[in-house]
């Protein structure tokens, strides 16, 4: 019950202030997890599985035991402010809005993705918009929240270190081919429910039987397990078609297309996009206003 609690006041929280990524004399978690996996990447790096499992085991076992303790702090304001650093909601909100009313929407865009942005058509930008924010709905948003649930600041840190772990070394490249293996594969097996998790949310949340029915019939052609989930079920239930031929650093990789629709992509599709935050507030808050109605 009191994880219940937490998760409400961590996601108000981020909702009210976000990751107070302005503050400047404030260093967010994930900064410093990184920080420790660009040490032992240059003090331990080797083409080596074994190497890479050390590098994993070692960062998880430091944040289990800063968390554990951070635990024992037991006061639902404590948990729940340190919680909220562990949900981007509103930055990826503010981020991918920001695409839509910049002035220069290829150095927004460049700013959340990886692919190449300098030859990118106006619709190019506005899939890039779309594909990000609806996969980082679940690893952003709702996997740690569904871990924050389950295990309080304990999971929503352990997830948060396996998913920064998976961004910076779980590469399909030479280097990272070995040494990312186990944190890349390890980020796959915490992402598997909260991104199907996610695909139904948005497919209930836009009334879309046709996303609910189809979105993982799409998904499952996407390279990652996960993350064509939410992506396909947003395309179903926009109506457009996301994916296909992609350029990552000067090469085209040909994806598959998700979604049935327009290919050409809107900036009202990316704004439609984002009334997925104002449906999952709408609930929340919802939740949370039966939950101290009843205790």
């Amino acid at each position: 019950m009191m994880h219940f609690t937490t998760v409400l006041v961590a996601y108000f929280i981020d909702y009210f202030f976000g990751e107070l990524e302005k503050v400047k004399f404030f260093k967010h978690p994930v900064i410093f997890m990184g920080d420790y996996i660009k040490w032992f990447e240059k003090s331990f790096y080797k083409d080596s599985i074994v190497r890479g499992v050390t590098l994993t085991l070692s960062l998880l076992s430091i944040v289990f035991i800063i968390t554990y303790f951070l635990s024992l702090f037991d006061n639902i304001l404590i948990q729940g402010f340190l919680c909220s650093f562990a949900i981007s909601s509103k930055m990826l909100y503010d981020s991918v809005k920001e695409v839509v009313h910049s002035t220069d929407p290829k150095h927004a865009i460049s700013m959340l993705v990886s692919r190449d942005t300098k030859d990118m058509s106006e619709s190019d930008i506005n899939k890039a918009a779309v594909e990000t924010y609806a996969e980082n709905l679940s690893d952003g948003v709702i996997a740690p929240m569904f871990y924050i649930l389950l295990f309080g600041i304990i999971g929503a840190f352990v997830y948060k270190a396996i998913n920064t772990l998976d961004s910076m070394v779980g590469y399909k490249n030479e280097r990272y081919e070995n040494f990312g293996k186990f944190s890349a594969k390890l980020d796959d097996v915490v992402n598997y429910i909260p991104s199907r998790i996610t695909a139904v949310l948005i497919a209930l949340f836009f009334n879309s039987f046709n996303a609910l029915k189809n979105f993982y019939s799409y998904g499952k052609l996407h390279d990652s397990p996960n993350a064509g989930h939410p992506i396909s079920a947003m395309a179903l239930a926009l109506k457009v078609k996301l994916g296909g031929p992609t350029s990552y650093f000067g090469k085209v990789k040909e994806k598959a297309y998700f979604g049935e629709g327009r290919e050409d992509i809107l900036k009202e599709d990316i704004l439609n996009a984002l009334n997925f935050k104002s449906k999952f507030d709408s609930l929340l808050l919802l939740m949370a206003i039966i939950f101290f109605l009843l205790v």
